[in-house]
């Protein structure tokens, strides 16, 4: 029992089980998710249902090193696939959403830009639009 328990601790820290979001991942996330920002690539309770089959959970979140241990150990990976497939999902949906609003903002400022250069917009009013966008994308900004 014994050898089990010593064989299982080491392949669930070898292969590397999705980690949670931290408190201020999450407080972004509830940032965005207020003004319908979130980007939504794995859905955390398909994820997390899918950790009740041999492996699923982790395959769907990408983890394919977990997803075979987790096939091996099953039906034991079922005390923890399910969370790691939902935390993976969680993470996965994080950096989606950042790199969506990265690109929005960028090609929102990119617009300002054009709309100076032409003389659509005051030269003088650019810097405070620059900000209303800055602040649009910002969790921080919302402090």
């Amino acid at each position: 029992m014994k050898k089990l328990l010593l064989v299982t601790t080491l392949a669930l820290v070898v292969s590397g089980c999705a980690t949670p979001l931290s408190s201020a991942q999450k407080r972004d996330m509830k940032f965005y998710q207020s003004k319908g920002l979130v980007v939504e690539e794995k859905n955390p309770g398909t994820a997390a249902g899918l950790g009740l089959l041999p492996g699923f959970g982790s395959f769907y979140v990408r983890e394919y090193g977990a997803g075979i241990v987790n096939l091996l150990f099953w039906p034991a990976s079922i005390l923890w696939d399910p969370v790691s497939g939902y935390d993976g999902a969680n993470v996965i949906n994080y950096y989606a959403t950042k790199d969506a609003i990265s690109r929005k903002q960028k090609r929102e400022i990119k617009n300002l830009e054009d709309s100076v250069a032409t003389g659509k917009t005051p030269q003088a009013d650019y810097i405070k639009l620059r900000r209303d966008i800055e602040d649009k994308y910002s969790p921080d900004a919302a402090d």
